[in-house]
Order: C-alpha cells, then sequence, then structure tokens
C-alpha cells in the first residue's frame, strides 16, 4: 500500500506493461512506481509527488488565511 501520495514499491525486477503497450522494466531490488502521475519517468517513481501543487501564497488564500509576504532581495544582499 503507497503512503499518503508517495510512490507503490514492488520487489523487482519488474515488467510493466501500460495501457498503450509500452513494456517498461525495472532491474532494480525494489521498485518504486509512481501513483501520483506527476513523475517524468511514468511509471516509475522520481519524487515529483513530494512538490506541493499549490504554492503556499495560493494555498493560504484559498483557505483565507493571511499569506506570508513574499522575501524580496536585491543584488547586494542576495
Amino acid at each position: 500500500m503507497p503512503a499518503e501520495n508517495g510512490p507503490l514499491l514492488v520487489e523487482g525486477p519488474v515488467e510493466i506493461v501500460l495501457p498503450d503497450g509500452t513494456v517498461r522494466s525495472g532491474e532494480r531490488p525494489v521498485v518504486a512506481l509512481c501513483v501520483c502521475r506527476r513523475s517524468k519517468r511514468y511509471p516509475f517513481c522520481d519524487t515529483s509527488h513530494r512538490r506541493r501543487s499549490v504554492p503556499p501564497t495560493e494555498r493560504a488564500q484559498e483557505e483565507g488565511g493571511d499569506a506570508p509576504a513574499p522575501v524580496r532581495r536585491s543584488p547586494s544582499n542576495a
């Protein structure tokens, strides 16, 4: 069972047939399969699920809270 928004771990090696008939294989002893469909290496996980889908400032606005002000840096104090 995958962790929330995480990969499904299966014992390898594996051979996966995608809906379009493409066959992908993984030779590792444990293979992480993407369940969120964000991976650029689908059907294998590339940890894309770790990235937030909505930036924190937009999330705070959606939830009705105050979003933190963005930090602006000048080239002299970057």
